[in-house]
């Protein structure tokens, strides 16, 4: 009998060290994957590095034509495009998941409210792109023209909406998912005490959720720096950047995803093929830089 254990204790052991090794094999493929990624952008960026040099990055003139290409423009369309979703974004996941994970987590209306959540993160980005044309754009021409503003319809707002849009289901489902891992010991003893439905969200599962959300806040983050279909069909993609700040909110731009998107298939020689795919380590360095600080912040926050 003791002999049958310990073969089957000897057979469970082989089988967890044999799987704790593809686990590691699989770890070390993804990161090889990443460092493949990052250093076929910096070869093929190498023309675009030693004929621009660092000034690439603050360069405000791209001109295939005259071989002079500065990112600045696609950088601070890209950015700000991003943070203006975010910022839009943010109020509407939190609500859905405080309503979904605390008020009404169960019932017919609680489903059909997570399936179109779920939905929403389904539809393809060019249906976004579409909709924002047809019936997105003539709102905000309407806006601009009682704001006084040339009348594009198209611009870095007008695609930062339809982002906004996109990227709620993100922080929305992991907020959900977290609100409902919050213990119920935790809120019990709050409403013991006398806390009203509003104070235990406060007091008690928002302060407890907290780095969950945030980290919500960055997978949404990382998801608007990337879009590319439905920005471009709403950016308006010109490398110009408005005088003052209503201008450049309001007016057409573009981002570092959708110009490459644009002309990737028309770059014509090796510098202009070379300075898009430097857009592209421009971008990588960027989302890498920003998860960085995301982490830094959730650490800090997990410590505190």
């Amino acid at each position: 009998m003791e002999n049958k254990r310990l073969e089957l204790s000897n057979s469970q052991l082989k089988w967890e060290i044999l799987f704790k090794r593809i686990l590691i094999v699989m770890s070390v493929f993804l990161v090889l994957i990443v460092i493949g990624f990052l250093i076929t952008l910096i070869i093929e960026s190498l023309p675009s590095i030693k004929s621009s040099g660092i000034g690439y990055l603050w360069g405000k003139v791209w001109d295939p034509v005259q071989n002079i290409y500065g990112a600045y423009p696609f950088l601070a369309g890209t950015l700000l495009t991003s943070f203006i979703a975010l910022i839009i974004s943010i109020p509407f996941s939190y609500a859905i998941a405080i309503y979904l994970g605390e008020y009404n987590p169960k019932g017919w209306l609680s489903d059909l409210l997570k399936n179109t959540i779920e939905l929403i993160a389904a539809i393809p980005s060019i249906i976004y792109g579409f909709w924002g044309l047809v019936v997105l754009v003539p709102v905000i021409r309407t806006l601009e023209i009682s704001l006084k503003i040339l009348p594009y319809g198209v611009g870095v707002f007008t695609a930062s909406i339809v982002l906004a849009v996109m990227i709620i289901p993100y922080g929305a489902s992991l907020g959900i998912t977290l609100i409902r891992m919050v213990p119920s010991s935790l809120k019990e003893g709050a409403y013991a005490l006398g806390a009203t439905r509003f104070e235990v969200i406060r007091n008690v599962i928002m302060p407890y959720t907290r780095t969950g959300l945030f980290a919500g806040v960055l997978l949404s983050l990382g998801r608007a720096l990337g879009e590319t279909m439905a920005v471009t069909m709403l950016i308006g993609n010109t490398t110009a950047l408005g005088d003052n700040l209503k201008d450049i909110i309001f007016g057409p731009g573009n981002t570092m995803a959708s110009v490459i998107a644009n002309e990737f298939a028309e770059a014509a020689h090796t510098l202009y093929l070379s300075a898009l795919i430097e857009l592209g380590l421009v971008l990588f360095f960027v989302t890498v830089v920003i998860n960085l600080i995301g982490k830094r912040i959730i650490t800090k926050f997990t410590n505190n």
